[in-house]
């Protein structure tokens, strides 16, 4: 089996990606709340609060790369692997929503296990809601980049991960709806060692490019300066 990149958090991956200092967060109020009163969910909530300093899975706000404004999404796989509940689907709409409004241009960094089981329906929702909103904001003209890092699945890939003017992915990132075991157990066959990679995708077109992650910064800084307004 392959291994992908260390798996970084929201706070490393905005420290690496963003120019020093000029990263404002933005709907820092939007936090979890459980509406189907799941039993054990705000345990599980505060751990994951805990373990990260977080209060969701993913952290938004306008920053700079290589002088370039832009809103930066940044999914944070050790919140409870990254999944998309009410809160993490109000927070990525809303961070469309601004860029549409101020004419930025988006970025998003997934890595997600897809749709919060303990939310049920209203988790699902999340996926036409965060793709309604990316439709809004493209309809403006305004760009839009997904990076896929390690793991993009379920639905996040089904929704605004996948829906970008540009997909890049890190080296040997899984990105794919169902989990490779499941698929597996499912079709009762060996599945190939490169399923559901980065490589993969790029093979069949999934995606645009693959760009090491020494080199993320300055590709989005280009791609930033080809589509500034």
């Amino acid at each position: 089996m392959r291994n992908g990149l260390h798996r970084l958090s929201a706070l490393e991956r905005i420290d690496m990606i963003a120019d020093e200092g000029s990263f404002k967060e933005i709907s820092s109020g939007i936090n979890f709340y459980n509406p189907l009163n799941f039993d054990g969910y705000d345990e599980k909530i505060k751990l994951a609060e805990q373990k990260t300093g977080l209060k969701e899975a993913v952290v938004t706000g306008c920053c700079t790369i290589n002088t370039y404004l832009c809103m930066l999404i940044v999914m944070d796989s050790h919140f409870m692997m990254g999944s998309m509940g009410a809160a993490v689907g109000e927070k990525v709409y809303t961070a469309f929503e601004t860029a549409s409004y101020q004419k930025l241009p988006a970025i998003a960094f997934t890595a997600s296990g897809g749709a919060r089981m303990q939310e049920g329906v209203i988790s699902l929702v999340q996926m036409a809601k965060t793709a309604g909103i990316v439709k809004k904001h493209s309809d403006k003209g305004l760009l839009y980049i997904s990076v896929i890092t390690d793991p993009t699945l379920g639905g996040v890939s089904a929704s605004f991960a996948s829906l970008a003017d540009v997909i890049i992915a890190e080296p040997r990132a899984t990105y794919g709806f169902t989990g490779r075991r499941i698929i597996q157990e499912t079709i009762n066959k060996e599945l190939p060692d490169d399923f559901q990679s980065s490589e993969e995708a790029l093979k069949h077109g999934a995606i645009d490019m693959i760009v090491e992650r020494a080199q993320l910064k300055q590709t989005l800084g280009n791609i930033l300066k080809l589509h500034r307004r």
